[in-house]
């Protein structure tokens, strides 16, 4: 079998918990903080699990991980 490649876009955004889980950077947060609410800002700190079914479609363009 040859070797797959990894897809470098998906590699450089997103991250595989030692569970499975994939994680991701927060979006919405490159500018226009002022229009963005106080409480948006607060929760769209760090990074955020992807659900089940687009967790299956990062795997698939990182095979190795």
């Amino acid at each position: 079998m040859p070797k797959l490649k990894t897809k470098s876009g998906a590699k450089k955004r997103f991250k595989v918990t030692s569970s499975g889980k994939i994680l991701v950077g927060q979006a919405g947060k490159q500018h226009g903080m002022i229009k963005r609410s106080k409480k948006f800002i607060r929760n769209a700190r760090g990074t955020a699990t992807l659900c089940a079914q687009d967790a299956r479609i990062v795997k698939k363009f990182l095979p190795y991980a």
